[in-house]
């Protein structure tokens, strides 16, 4: 295989702004979700998955989260659980469908479900700090050796955060497998793979399976 450009793993720290934009009930929720800047609708979707790397939550997304612990509403919450982030191109698709939801919930119920007990939602905006982790790789052996070990928030900087926010269709894994080392089936397949089902942890899981089947393929071929 020939040597490409070295692909410089990079992981990530959330840095949390609180907006200012609280809800205490459920259209509360919903007219402040539409009112608050894009990122913030990142933040409650996608960095979930930075934070629980594992993802052993019921509720894959803050908004589920808070209504099914602070609300106690378990209907609402788990139409909002079952959102996949990463089937929208668009952070406007993925708010449109939340709104979307929320609004069909509330819109025959009277009184409004609303905190009696628990906490408001306070809605925040992540900001990400890159954190180099010193790990390159030039081959594709040393990328599954360095994806192996390094920490989960490298996978979700270069394959979720690049991917959306940085405009890398399919993320900058997938890119350089493509681009560098000339494999665009591999690359085909790592792009689509997502943390939705299990995590981060599953998702490393998932590319390097897919690593090892490529190595082995390359394997048996200089054996011929």
């Amino acid at each position: 295989m020939r040597e490409a450009p070295p692909f410089a793993f990079v992981g990530c720290i959330e840095l949390r702004e609180i907006l200012g934009h609280r809800a205490r009930d459920e259209r509360e929720l919903m007219e402040r979700l539409e009112q608050v800047p894009l990122g913030s609708v990142y933040s409650h979707t996608y960095t979930v998955f930075l934070r629980h790397p594992r993802m052993t939550r019921a509720y894959a997304n803050d908004f589920a989260n808070w209504v099914a612990s602070q609300v106690r509403d378990q209907v609402l919450a788990e139409r909002l659980a079952v959102v996949d982030p990463f089937q929208f191109l668009r952070l406007e698709e993925l708010r449109d469908e939340l709104l979307s939801i929320i609004d069909d919930h509330v819109a025959t119920l009277h009184p409004v479900p609303r905190v009696v007990f628990g906490e408001p939602f306070f809605f925040v905006q992540s900001h990400m700090i890159e954190v180099p982790t010193g790990l390159q790789a030039r081959t594709l052996a040393e990328f599954r050796r360095c994806l192996a070990t390094v920490d989960a928030s490298a996978i979700y900087f270069h394959a979720l955060y690049a991917g959306l926010l940085r405009g890398i269709a399919g993320g900058e894994f997938a890119r350089w497998i493509a681009q560098e080392l000339g494999l665009a089936s591999l690359a085909d397949k790592i792009s689509r793979i997502t943390p939705y089902l299990g995590g981060l942890e599953e998702m490393r899981l998932q590319m390097l399976r897919l690593v090892d089947a490529e190595l082995t393929t390359e394997t048996s071929a200089g054996e011929r």
